[in-house]
């Protein structure tokens, strides 16, 4: 029985290091996220390293190990943010590395040529909010299906003695581990430049055809020169990437910004009594705690037979400088006000009674400069009047 433990024991490492990998995704979902919403697009291109791999020559050679040079990488993909930090994707890829030499037991051997890889994968990946508008690390791993080309490869002995020409393409499962940072420009709303890391791997072997003349040292016996034919197997692949690219998203959250001209007018409100209900980033959704308030708001207004019942809806400071940035903070608002007339609905106040309104950046509760998340702005005011 021809067992190889080293490699068995390799591909062992590499595959529990990847559910090791995705273990860790899953368990920093309760890590604040930066939502990407919607669909996008990305590409980027980049250096490609491969370690050396292990070769099987079935017996028309010395088995030995192929060592190639740096190359290049470029990936595209297409997906879809689910707006809680976690998206995924489709992916194309493409790898082409020279071969260096092979290390053949006793000799050496020269490469010409390179191997090519290319494939699909689908990825999931999760980004992360570390308090800074302008850098969000994310990581991520995917599957899917690699191919392995090595036309026109050819190794050559110094002496001339060897000649060996490799051909064929052949397709295996691949997966991949990802890490990168992405830089959201502040020019062009949706883009971001990204630098990424990847390890890509394909499983063995991948097989190719070789044609050898020569004096040939195979495993157990050596022929004299000679034309032979065989296979050639690859049984080790192991692939790091770094890479530089851009992606665009189609329906961005809004990012940093200045102060908006033109903004709407606030009214002096005559406050005889005020409730605050507080929101997460980017979000309209009632926590428990905010429903609670909302119930004593009710409450406090029929007890005391107000005549009107007022919400007022604020955003913090991160706007886009722009019209475009100025209408989704007051829409942003304007729906945390829908948010509170419907649940004060629910606790008995006649919707008639009930005046909202949505004013986006402006009145801050605490006076900041732009591009801020200040938890204390993003908020209704609930007047009883």
């Amino acid at each position: 029985m021809n067992f190889k433990f080293p490699l068995f024991a390799a591909s062992i490492f590499n595959v529990s290091a990847f559910l090791c990998f995705s273990i860790f995704l899953i368990s920093i979902s309760s890590i604040k996220a930066q939502p990407v919403k919607g669909m996008y697009i990305g590409g980027a291109g980049g250096l490609s390293i491969n370690q050396d791999q292990v070769v099987r020559q079935n017996n028309i050679m010395p088995d030995g190990r192929d060592k190639y040079t740096s190359g290049a990488t470029t990936v595209g993909n297409i997906g879809y943010g689910l707006g809680n930090g976690f998206r995924v994707e489709v992916e194309g890829n493409y790898r082409n590395n020279p071969l260096k030499y092979q290390n053949l037991g006793s000799y050496k051997a020269r490469g010409e040529g390179r191997q090519q890889t290319y494939g699909f994968m689908v990825n999931a990946l999760f980004d992360l909010d570390v308090g800074s508008p302008y850098i969000f690390p994310y990581f991520g791993a995917g599957i899917g299906y690699g191919w392995s080309s090595m036309h026109g490869v050819k190794l050559r002995t110094s002496d001339h003695r060897l000649t060996e020409h490799m051909g064929g393409t052949f397709g295996q499962f691949a997966y991949q581990g990802i890490g990168g940072l992405s830089f959201p420009t502040p020019w062009v709303v949706g883009l971001s430049f990204v630098t990424e890391y990847r390890f890509w791997t394909m499983l063995a072997p991948q097989s190719h055809t070789a044609d050898v003349w020569g004096t040939q040292g195979g495993r157990n016996a050596t022929h004299p020169f000679e034309h032979n034919r065989g296979n050639r197997d690859t049984t080790t692949y192991f692939n790091h990437s770094i890479l530089l690219g851009l992606r665009y998203e189609f329906n961005p959250a809004p990012p940093p910004s200045i102060t908006v001209e033109e903004s709407p007018v606030i009214p002096k409100a005559r406050k005889s009594r005020l409730y605050l209900v507080f929101f997460n980033w980017n979000s309209y959704s009632l926590s428990n705690r905010a429903r609670l308030i909302i119930k004593e708001a009710a409450a406090a207004y029929n007890n005391v037979q107000n005549t009107r019942i007022e919400a007022d809806g604020y955003t913090d400071t991160s706007a886009a400088p722009n019209k475009k940035g100025q209408r989704y903070n007051i829409d942003l608002s304007l729906k945390r006000a829908k948010e509170i007339r419907s649940e004060l609905i629910r606790n008995g106040i006649p919707a008639a009674n009930i005046d909202i309104h949505g004013y986006g950046s402006q009145n801050l509760r605490v006076q900041t400069g732009p591009n801020v998340k200040e938890p204390r702005n993003r908020r209704v005011e609930i007047i009883l009047r």
